[in-house]
């Protein structure tokens, strides 16, 4: 058939549907290319159709790419203009995200959609023209485009839950309540219930078909799951009795991590260790195995000092008075010798006994008076805090001599800090440790057997 014998398009479209309308006017259009492309003396073959199908396409690609920038200029302007005029920082994240990107893809993917199977037409040019080709193409590009559209929302709504997730973790109860893992979760669900619809779009099935079939697939999804099934308990468990959170100082020495935590997800917990390395530890083996939480220490605003210097027992021995009135002149001991005195005259007087019978009488040593001036010089130490424990005991002696231990708060738990206020601390007590007539215990080394050998 010659285009001059085709009857003039449908013009009166009274009592017929929108949808036929739409259809008899995309159909108007086909003429009418064809008409501008190879006039009024040509067949209507499958290679003229497919030349006029494919530019009347080109055509609709145009106008969803120019709907593109419209939408996208016009929701992204307004968004913007309302961010910048609010006095608020959170909404700023509405602007970083890709979420208006895919929102305006949506709009071109839609125009598609609706026009595909209306573009390629196989009854465009009448029933007599239909071809197999033409029907085919229109619905692959129908299924590409409802794929499309299923994987924009899907993307959408990610970039919902990650402006979400950005603005949670702006305020300080993040740290308390990761909300990462159940962000995680919804995501998870997001995709799966996005691959059975697209699922169901190339297969040309209800999703209903797809839903009900996963119930006998039921053991198969716990089994592909399980990591994520048992994060998710592990996650509520861990935020609901608080028991580690972000920016935690935790210790697992089975996994090596041993530092600050950087992020609770659904599956792993990340730790950057103190040398900057960085390690995974699986989020249900904090609910199944052990681990330390340091954080108590951290709120606390103190850090234990716990550490023992070892005396040789040979040096321990009863004061000298002479060495007594020497005593007597410090003046963290000087409250000290006075009571004690008084408090060990009054029991040899009241035994019997005089200060020359070392066995029988009580008296000063000079361990117990270092222990002594350990335990005031603490007290009166600016980086100890007075309101926690402070002990000096004995350990029970050994190999390596008597074992004096100092049990401590500072009032500064920075590590560097603490470090520094320690350090200091044991170096006076270590050079001052002569003054009571007392040895530190350390093994022999060479130079000292050296030496020895030297002597005999």
């Amino acid at each position: 058939m010659k285009i001059s014998e085709l009857n003039t398009p449908v013009t009166e479209v009274e009592g017929l549907t929108v949808a036929q309308v739409e259809e008899l006017a995309v159909h108007d259009w086909h003429y009418k290319i064809l008409d501008l492309i190879f006039g009024g003396n040509s067949d209507i073959g499958l290679a003229q159709q497919l030349v006029v199908n494919f530019v009347l396409f080109a055509i609709v690609l145009a106008v969803a790419v120019a709907a593109y920038f419209i939408t996208r200029k016009i929701i992204y302007g307004a968004v913007a203009k309302i961010v910048r005029a609010t006095p608020n920082n959170w909404d700023d994240e509405l602007l970083k995200s890709k979420l208006f990107t895919w929102v305006s893809l949506l709009v071109p993917v839609a125009i598609v959609l609706e026009t595909a199977l209306l573009v390629f037409d196989g009854d465009a040019f009448g029933a007599d023209k239909q071809n197999s080709i033409i029907v085919g193409i229109g619905e692959i590009l129908l299924i590409v485009s409802q794929v499309t559209a299923i994987v924009l929302i899907m993307f959408s709504l990610m970039s919902v839950l990650n402006i979400i997730e950005r603005i949670y973790n702006r305020y300080e109860v993040s740290k308390k309540l990761p909300l990462k893992s159940f962000l995680q979760v919804i995501k998870v669900v997001i995709f799966t219930v996005s691959l059975i619809f697209i699922i169901s779009s190339v297969m040309g099935k209800s999703p209903l078909f797809i839903f009900s079939g996963l119930g006998a697939a039921t053991a198969i999804l716990m089994l592909i799951f399980k990591d994520a099934i048992l994060g998710l308990v592990a996650g509520i468990q861990l935020s609901a009795n608080q028991m580690v959170s972000v920016g935690d100082w935790i210790e697992m020495p089975k996994f090596g991590a041993d530092g600050e935590v950087e992020e609770v997800a659904l599956t792993t917990v990340k730790v950057c260790n103190w040398d900057k390395t960085v390690t995974t530890v699986p989020t249900y083996a904090l609910i199944s195995d052990s681990f330390k939480n340091w954080s108590g220490m951290s709120e606390s605003g103190v850090r234990r000092m716990k550490r023992a210097m070892h005396f040789d027992m040979q040096s321990v021995r009863v004061l000298k008075p002479e060495e007594i009135e020497k005593m007597r002149q410090i003046t963290l001991l000087k409250d000290y010798i006075i009571s004690k005195e008084a408090e060990i005259t009054a029991w040899n007087t009241e035994q019997g006994v005089t200060s020359h019978e070392l066995v029988n009488a009580r008296a000063l040593t000079n361990i117990g008076t270092f222990r002594a001036y350990v335990v005031e010089y603490l007290k009166s130490h600016p980086n100890i805090d007075e309101a926690e424990t402070i002990l000096v005991r004995h350990l029970s002696p050994g190999d390596n001599g008597l074992p004096i231990e100092i049990y401590a708060f500072s009032n500064d738990n920075a590590w560097v800090n603490f470090e520094g206020i320690q350090s200091d601390i044991f170096d006076h007590l270590m050079a001052i440790t002569p003054e009571f007539g007392l040895r530190l215990f350390q093994r022999p080394s060479g130079l000292d057997l050296s030496s020895t050998r030297f002597a005999d």
